[in-house]
């Protein structure tokens, strides 16, 4: 999986002495995220994300989180469109708080926000939202920022408590996909996690229940679920790279919408 923190750039602590006039103007320029494959997603998130994206799980033993997949090759966003605006009707919170995030201190005492000056939008020519009023106060824009950065803060606390039951229960299992693209070329996912159904229902009667009652069983049935969208992942792929025709062939659309995907999860 590629590194997902690679969108963050030039990371520094919103300060009234540092970003006195500063604005950002976000948009709908997902540029940032062209080359992202895959973005961490938040449980509170499973409920929207899973209608449009494959949810699956990446890590190991020592810390492991959800993730949706963008793309079926490296460097591959699937998602963003020639005009770099979010081709989907749920964009992921982690990429609606860029580009803002919280920074801890070593002993995890303490959060800082930040922001990434590199980021397109930011600027010192009042375009957009501004970060400090002309009194130096943060304004509405910020504090909205910095409310929204805390909740994915605690929204992200609970995923991992999520995460670390499911390997508790040894839930998870390694897995790959494998498609044949309409270019005939062979594409391979892997280093990820999925549920494994029958692991699942051999837990415990009170191990489920105890899964219902924080509604993580809920959670897991959305991932199962979304498991179905990596067959769209193959339809956005053959959109984003047709095939060009060769002389007396079919048309590209017409090979992609007659092309039977191989796909192997295992």
């Amino acid at each position: 999986m590629a590194t997902q923190l690679l969108i963050y750039e030039k990371v520094v602590p919103v300060s009234k002495d540092r970003h006195t006039g500063w604005s950002v103007k976000a948009g709908n320029d997902y540029s940032f995220a062209k080359h992202v494959n895959s973005v961490p997603i938040l449980a509170v998130e499973f409920a929207s994300a899973a209608d449009e994206y494959t949810i699956v799980f990446a890590g190991n033993e020592e810390g492991t989180m959800p993730i949706v997949l963008l793309g079926i090759k490296e460097r591959e966003n699937l998602f963003v469109n020639d005009a770099n605006h979010w081709d989907a009707k749920y964009v992921p919170a982690f990429l609606r708080r860029y580009p803002f995030v919280f920074s801890e201190s070593e002993d995890r005492s303490t959060f800082t926000l930040c922001i990434d000056e590199d980021f397109v939008g930011c600027n010192q020519e009042n375009k957009g939202e501004r970060l400090f009023d002309a009194e130096g106060e943060r304004t509405q824009y910020l504090d909205n920022m910095l409310r929204f950065v805390n909740e994915y803060q605690g929204q992200n606390l609970r995923t991992q408590a999520f995460c670390q039951k499911l390997r508790e229960l040894d839930l998870l299992e390694p897995m790959q996909a494998e498609f044949t693209l309409t270019s005939g070329q062979r594409s391979r996912l892997a280093g990820f996690f999925a549920v494994n159904r029958e692991r699942l229902k051999r837990l415990a009667d009170e191990q489920v229940i105890d899964l219902f009652k924080l509604d993580e069983l809920e959670l897991i049935y959305l991932h199962l679920q979304s498991m179905r969208n990596f067959t769209g992942m193959l339809e956005r792929s053959a959109a984003h790279n047709p095939v060009p025709a060769a002389d007396g062939d079919k048309p590209a659309e017409e090979a992609a919408a007659g092309h039977a995907p191989d796909e192997k999860l295992h």
